[in-house]
């Protein structure tokens, strides 16, 4: 039977000289956490509470405008991996989902809302915590695996393909409630910050597990690349959001990101230098991104032919 909750991390100790014990205590949760189903929660990040709680009002407020209002700060970002600005998830109707994409400050893919007053200021706040959480997480991450501590961060030096995305769910109908269906985040690490009402669940051991809300915290979760680095010593976590009836859920979403240049494999530490096969043959990460926008633009016929990770595994 699956745990009825994901492990919550408190990341203190790595914020306090000389408490190397907290430290410890704190990476051998995330590693089995990590290497379980790639699922945890975490508190005491550095992103202050009251700043992700006005993020998440100006959120709300920003999705309750008419839809000529949200519009107004729609544009196609040529080169983007997505657009920025609003968007409505593409090949999906417009009564499941809508979102809004920031990059790093100063990018050319920025669309921002001139209502409500602050949007911009405060997200570009958000954003910049969330930057410094991933490279903390990075660092802790390289430790967990045996790795110098600064070995993810060397590989993955390029911030500028980070982004945070703003989610609105509306509520379920009678007759389908799926906000986001079951899938794997292709990128790093992703960090998730819900509202009150819930709805993202991870898949462990065959079952699904609600992740409970809980103020203050926010939900990591190892993608693609890290799974494929560690040749399967981190798993990607299964996950998806389920929305409940007569309630619409709001949440943010930032995807710490691989520049698509990257080659992508497993690395000899866990492959030729202990003597494991590897598990996947090694591929450019652009590559890897046009197959999976792919299924979102022309989503297959059967889920199960959605492109996946898998796609790269090799056959033992």
């Amino acid at each position: 039977m699956a745990d009825a909750a994901i492990p919550t991390v408190d990341l203190t100790p790595f914020f306090t000289d000389g408490d190397e014990d907290g430290k410890k205590k704190a990476k051998e949760v995330i590693s089995q956490a990590c290497s379980e189903y790639g699922f945890f929660q975490v508190v005491n990040h550095g992103v202050p509470l009251a700043l992700m709680n006005q993020a998440m009002e100006l959120s709300k407020t920003f999705f309750a405008y008419p839809d000529e209002e949200k519009l107004k700060c729609t544009r196609n970002s040529a080169g983007a991996p997505i657009p920025g600005g609003y968007n409505i998830q593409p090949g999906r109707s417009p009564d499941k989902n809508e979102y809004v994409v920031v990059f790093p400050a100063g990018s050319s893919f920025n669309v921002f809302p001139t209502n409500p007053p602050k949007f911009q200021e405060i997200f570009e706040e958000m954003f910049t915590y969330f930057t410094k959480v991933g490279q903390l997480m990075e660092s802790i991450f390289s430790e967990c695996l045996g790795l110098p501590p600064n070995f993810l961060k060397e590989y993955n030096e390029d911030r500028s393909w980070d982004l945070m995305v703003a989610l609105h769910y509306f509520a379920a109908t009678e007759n389908e409630n799926t906000g986001v269906s079951e899938h794997e985040d292709q990128n790093l690490i992703t960090f998730v910050l819900q509202d009150e009402i819930g709805g993202l669940e991870v898949r462990k051991d065959g079952q699904w597990i609600p992740v409970i809300p809980t103020k203050g915290t926010f939900v990591v979760n190892v993608g693609d690349v890290i799974q494929v680095l560690s040749n399967n010593k981190f798993k990607s976590a299964t996950h998806r959001v389920v929305r409940s009836k007569g309630k619409k859920r709001h949440s943010f979403a930032f995807f710490h990101n691989l520049q698509g240049d990257k080659w992508v494999e497993p690395l000899s530490q866990f492959t030729t230098d202990i003597g494991e096969p590897p598990r996947y043959r090694g591929f450019l990460y652009k590559d890897y991104q046009a197959l999976r926008r792919k299924n979102k633009t022309h989503p297959p016929s059967r889920p199960e032919d959605a492109i996946r990770i898998t796609h790269y595994a090799i056959s033992t």
